[in-house]
């Protein structure tokens, strides 16, 4: 099927071949598709079954130097997109031409189509497992099959596309009591199968640690951020070592290199090849690699396009991805890691004597300045090591450079939050303010 939808009508060789007729002197053609099955379940019934696909085109050429983009969904025109990038080229400025050229490589499918049947199987076992425990609960679930296609064709000879097909959930549960609402969710994201019944356990855990509500911890606490909330952290980091930054003068580590910036214990990286996404190549051609940012604390990299990587007098990470189908290639990392320490989650919670445990929030982070406040959708309070009841009420504010710097625990947990691979960890001295504080 991959190979079939690749070579359907052949229209980015039709759009290279008028775009070079037509007086560019280069031109290249991202393709992407995508086939969707999602299943929905909605007050612990199913509720619909979808099918959908999508597919877009874009047009990159080059004409006395100048850049036009053109974006077309679905059935194309040829020559009306090729004169459409024509003309929009007359309205920019001329650019270095990035290219990357006379490379035909071929990368295998990865990921495994599963069909509609095992996804609603799937979900019914997660709704039953929970409310088997609590029959009060109210479940929403959405399990899904993708498969995207990308392709990447250029007028000096590049020629690369892969298929990528992967499995997520995300189940929601809802619990009212009296005026008290609760809502619990978690999801997982795989390569070949879903596992309903570690969901489930994992959203029962949390309804067992949301039985009783308590006050919040008074001033500087130490916090424990799940790996589905430490996530929120990573968005900082992820500015700070972007290239495109670095010359913006907007990177605070700018002029970090080879000296520490975070805690010793932290290792972050890139890897394409992992998890439940790959990533061959990025969208400009170049192969992605393993690529250390950090290790124990000390910054070894930042992550670039062609065209950041030549201004920064370094060579293209295989990082140069399009935000949208529209936009042009911009530095952005694929499959980000944080290596994991040691422990469960419950080996974490143990260590501490008076705190704050942080499983989902509302808000997130403020960009590269890092700085948050958050509010605390769920939270617990720990006391003695144990939890000991729901926060409810609660805000937690900090410094994301700061925070990095003090911390105390990774866990053994990680975890995948879309292509970001983290562990729960433990922070010291973060300002809590609450209702009762």
């Amino acid at each position: 099927m991959v190979s079939e939808n690749l070579q359907k009508e052949q229209l980015a060789e039709q759009l290279l071949e008028l775009a070079i007729k037509s007086g560019a002197e280069a031109a290249e053609v991202y393709e992407s598709r995508s086939l969707s099955r999602p299943v929905f379940f909605e007050a612990n019934r199913l509720k619909q079954i979808e099918t959908s696909q999508a597919e877009g085109t874009a047009l990159r050429l080059w004409r006395n130097g100048c850049p036009g983009l053109m974006v077309a969904y679905g059935p194309v025109e040829p020559q009306a997109m090729v004169e459409r990038a024509l003309d929009l080229s007359q309205l920019n400025q001329p650019e270095v031409v990035e290219l990357n050229s006379d490379s035909k490589p071929s990368y295998p499918d990865l990921g495994k189509d599963v069909p509609v049947e095992k996804l609603v199987d799937w979900g019914k076992e997660a709704i039953a497992l929970i409310r088997e425990v609590y029959p009060e609960v109210v479940c929403n679930a959405d399990w899904e099959c993708d498969v995207e296609t990308t392709r990447l064709v250029n007028s000096k000879g590049l020629d690369c596309y892969y298929t990528d097909t992967t499995l997520s959930c995300y189940i929601s549960a809802e619990w009212v009591r009296g005026d008290d609402f609760l809502s619990v969710s978690d999801g997982q994201i795989e390569r070949d199968y879903l596992q309903p019944q570690k969901v489930a356990q994992q959203i029962l855990q949390r309804l067992d640690w949301t039985k009783e509500n308590v006050p919040p911890p008074v001033g500087r606490v130490p916090v424990l951020f799940t790996s589905k909330a430490a996530d929120m952290l990573w968005g900082t980091v992820q500015a700070a070592l972007n290239g495109k930054r670095v010359l913006e003068g907007a990177s605070p580590w700018a002029e970090r290199l080879n000296q520490p910036v975070v805690s010793p214990i932290l290792t972050l990286y890139q890897d394409p090849q992992a998890g439940p996404y790959s990533c061959p190549f990025d969208d400009e051609g170049t192969p992605t690699e393993l690529l250390v940012l950090i290790q124990n604390g000390i910054l070894q990299h930042f992550y670039c396009d062609r065209t950041t990587g030549r201004e920064l007098g370094i060579t293209s990470s295989g990082n140069g991805f399009r935000p949208g189908l529209g936009s042009y290639p911009t530095p952005g990392l694929f499959n980000f890691l944080i290596q994991p320490g040691s422990g469960t989650l419950q080996n974490l919670i143990e260590q501490l004597d008076d705190g704050l445990v942080v499983d989902q929030m509302l808000g997130g982070g403020n960009g590269i300045s890092g700085d948050f406040s958050i509010n605390i959708d769920l939270g617990y309070r720990v006391q003695n090591g144990q939890i000991v009841g729901r926060i409810k009420d609660t805000m937690v504010a900090g410094n994301v450079y700061a925070v990095l710097k003090q911390l105390v625990k990774l866990g053994g947990d990680a975890d995948w939050n879309g292509s970001c691979y983290t562990p729960s960890l433990i922070v010291e001295g973060l300002s809590t303010t609450g209702r009762n504080s």
